[in-house]
């Protein structure tokens, strides 16, 4: 077997983990194993990165994964080879899907080792296949390689990892034994003289220049003008990532006096108070029918992908004639197929262009009961969910929304919570930073990404979650325990995958309950108390409001859990919507 030099494996490691710190990529996602002893040492010695060690690698990954959507920054990832590796593949799927970025250093064996049936060696050339944005096979450290290759390779690597089209970007670090340097013994110092430049500054070895994507001249004043031309139409708002975002698409928004449908993700959902121009309960209106009559021609579409499929559906139905999407990404968004104009740029320069060449007066008023219905739908909501004492799956969502503390941040689950949470919340409650994982739209990981969401942001916590997601995602409970303000889970248990007792397949009893619903007959008092969490069982809204506010006043995670019976919740959502429609046939 060929052995190596375990001093140019600490130089290399050294090297890769100062660049990356240099280009502001300093919070490392850490995970037990001895192929990746270089890299654990060169972090655990660099002064100015953060470690967060977690043994199970898929909980890392989805860690790192939270911690750039609250920063648009990556952590870096580190494991040793083998199946540790593959473990990272889902939180790389939902990066790649949702632009996140992500730097992966996986520590491999060398060539010499590779299909001789070595112990705990796997092909790792290429294993996440497309989803990540650029692929390196690092080389065994050598002398013989100029110590620049490797500093050039990391800032390639950040680079691809948070440019235009960003997400995740694989670097594999193949080591030969000995792994480690004896303690005290000595790095060849002359190696790195041809960067001493380097070593004497605190600047990466290359700096990547930001540049801004605008569209092209005239792209701008065609799109204001087909769009002052419309005598109808309406705005979609959906993922945003960052406040000057936020700002820039209000700012259109209140220009053009356009109905704007914003997406729980948008940032523009929570908090739009009676602004008369946004509509945010949408996704209810469109399931009561109330735009069969709403025909608009023109469609102005910012950011990812709605959550509501009833939207999608209507977009699907109506067809505008014009259907203009910015996005600031290549990625194609366009599942029904609709859209005529595609503008790939930058959010915020953009917007504020168009919103420039906008009439002072707005755009053409086609029809004024917009500004109505919200009232309408706020007032069954405050009837059926506010003023009632029973605690329902809607009704935990909408008190979620009213109660969580302005300093805080929301992560979301998937299925059901995310759905809910775009209907029912309040649309007074305070404006936080919110998310989830919907490149993908996967319930796994979502306990760590909501951790590394509110480790990024330095914000409370408070998530949302299904009691499948919680069971997917248990062992990451130890990662909310090393955030050092409160994090509250708001777990509804109603025994298995309620989601699908919404869809056609819930009337086939036969096969429904063990294929679809997957009952599981648990409870997570004990879990909790496995993770040192505090956990409490709220059976009213008054009880829960009381919990609710108690946990986000105290440092550490606690676990709501909230009981809820399927078939009942399938009733109650009907129940509701027949109130709010009968509401909005009167007004």
């Amino acid at each position: 077997m060929t052995s190596g030099d375990a001093r140019m494996n600490a130089n290399w490691a050294n090297l890769m983990v100062e660049e990356l710190v240099r280009q502001d990529v300093t919070f490392f996602c850490l995970s037990p194993g001895a192929r990746c002893t270089p890299l654990t040492l060169a972090v655990s010695k660099c002064d100015n990165a953060v470690a967060t060690m977690h043994y199970d690698e898929r909980g890392a990954a989805f860690h790192a994964l939270g911690y750039a959507r609250a920063t648009n920054r990556p952590a870096a990832l580190i494991c040793t080879s083998g199946t540790a590796v593959a473990n990272y593949f889902p939180a790389v799927v939902e990066a790649s899907m949702d632009n996140v970025p992500m730097i992966l250093l996986t520590a491999d064996r060398p060539p010499e080792l590779h299909q001789t049936g070595a112990n705990q060696c796997i092909d790792q050339i290429k294993i996440f296949g497309d989803y990540v944005r650029c692929f390196v096979n690092m080389p065994c450290p050598d002398e013989r390689i100029e110590p620049q290759f490797v500093l050039t390779t990391v800032d390639q690597a950040v680079h691809r990892a948070q440019g235009y089209c960003a997400g995740p970007v694989h670097i594999n670090c193949m080591f030969r034994e000995p792994l480690a340097p004896k303690p005290g013994e000595s790095l060849p110092e002359s190696y790195l003289r041809p960067v001493d430049g380097w070593k004497q500054s605190d600047k990466p070895y290359t700096t990547y220049e930001e540049s801004t994507r605008v569209p092209a001249p005239g792209v701008v004043e065609r799109i204001a003008e087909r769009l002052e031309q419309s005598g109808d139409g309406l705005i979609i708002v959906g993922q945003l990532r960052t406040e000057r975002q936020m700002a820039a698409v209000s700012q259109l928004v209140h220009k053009a006096e356009w109905p704007l449908l914003p997406d729980i993700l948008s940032g523009l959902r929570l908090g739009a108070g009676a602004n008369s121009t946004v509509l945010p309960y949408y996704d209810l209106l469109l399931q009561m029918g109330w735009f069969e009559s709403k025909q608009p021609s023109t469609v102005l579409h910012i950011g990812g992908r709605p959550t509501s499929k009833h939207l999608l559906q209507l977009l699907e139905r109506v067809a505008p004639e014009n259907y203009i999407h910015l996005s600031d990404h290549p990625l194609r968004i366009d599942p029904v197929h609709r859209i005529s104009d595609r503008i790939e740029a930058d959010i915020v320069r953009t917007c504020m262009d168009l919103a420039a060449f906008l009439p002072e007066a707005g755009l053409v008023e086609a029809d004024r009961s917009w500004s109505d219905v919200t009232g309408t739908v706020n007032d069954v909501l405050a009837a059926e969910l506010d003023s009632k004492s029973a605690l329902t799956e809607p009704s935990v969502a909408r008190l979620t929304s009213q109660g969580i503390d302005p300093e805080a941040c929301l992560f979301l689950a998937n299925s059901r919570p995310i759905r809910d949470m775009d209907s029912f919340a309040d649309s007074t409650c305070h404006r936080v930073p919110v998310t989830c994982n919907r490149g993908a739209s996967g319930i796994d990981g979502t306990l760590a990404s909501a951790a590394g969401f509110a480790r990024g942001l330095d914000r409370k916590l408070t998530v949302l979650i299904g009691d499948l997601a919680l069971l997917h995602d248990l062992n990451s409970l130890a990662l909310l325990r090393k955030l050092d303000r409160s994090a509250v889970i708001v777990v509804i248990n109603n025994n298995g995958g309620g989601i699908f007792s919404f869809l056609p397949v819930h009337e086939h009893r036969d096969v429904f309950e063990p294929y679809f619903g997957t009952p599981h007959d648990m409870r997570f008092d004990k879990a909790a108390s496995m993770f040192g969490c505090r956990y409490v069982c709220p059976e009213s809204k008054g009880e829960f409001v009381a919990a609710y506010r108690a946990a986000q006043d105290e440092a550490g995670p606690t676990v709501i859990e909230v009981l809820s019976d399927r078939g009942e919740n399938l009733a109650f959502h009907g129940k509701l919507h027949d109130k709010v429609r009968a509401h909005l046939n009167k007004s």
